[in-house]
């Protein structure tokens, strides 16, 4: 069944985006759609892969595992993010569903042969990985950005910013894609470091936390304050 562009939540903001409707709808012929539960992989690092996704909704994470089975998390995929090895027959990392995923998903060789039919794809394609490039290099930074508080606080406004469809304002409420524990390893802190920072920022009436996961921003300049 052909994907349905037309209806596509990231239609304007996913790489494809660049195409005219005849673009699209011959990119939609070749894809189909797929969901992926929270805990399932997409990718398996060392496992041969011959597709590659645009992620619709949800949220991926892009990690590996040391030789004594400890997790690093390397990098967040929102959607409208691209994944996959184009140009190599093996992943080399874990691409792991965090929360209930839909992803377009194409066959490598068709999506190659798209990208030669449709340069303005491939320009598409590179300057998202440039972001998406840029993006990790930041995630990965928070590790060494000063307090506590400071490092919540600044992945608190990643993840606002990744998931507003506006590209000048966190979106007001967001639900976080990491739990404590994961939230602990990517900031080098411990997860009751993380619940009590957490409670601090709600109390100091920067967030409210609405249910396990849910996160309204009340006061966006205090808490970008906290890690400019």
């Amino acid at each position: 069944m052909s994907l349905a562009c037309e209806t596509c939540p990231v239609r304007d903001r996913a790489a494809c985006s660049v195409l005219d409707e005849a673009g699209r709808d011959e990119l939609s012929r070749i894809g189909r759609h797929r969901t992926l539960r929270a805990g399932e992989t997409l990718f398996a690092a060392g496992e041969a892969t011959d597709v590659c996704a645009t992620l619709i909704d949800g949220a991926l994470k892009v990690t590996r595992f040391d030789a004594e089975g400890h997790e690093t998390i390397l990098a967040l995929v929102h959607p409208a993010g691209f994944v996959g090895e184009l140009f190599q027959p093996f992943s080399d990392f874990d691409v792991v569903a965090l929360t209930e995923c839909r992803l377009c998903v194409f066959a490598d060789r068709d999506f190659d042969a798209a990208i030669a039919a449709h340069p303005e794809l491939a320009r598409a394609l590179l300057r998202r990985t440039q972001e998406e490039l840029h993006a990790s290099r930041a995630m990965q930074s928070l590790v060494m950005a000063g307090s506590g508080k400071a490092r919540v606080a600044a992945l608190l406004w990643k993840f606002a910013e990744s998931a507003s469809d506006s590209p000048c304002h966190p979106a007001a409420r967001f639900e976080l894609p990491l739990s404590r524990g994961e939230m602990a390893d990517m900031l080098g802190l411990t997860i009751e470091t993380v619940s009590r920072q957490l409670t601090a920022l709600e109390q100091e009436g920067a967030i409210r936390r609405e249910g396990k996961r849910g996160i309204e921003l009340l006061d966006p300049a205090r808490l970008s304050h906290l890690f400019d």
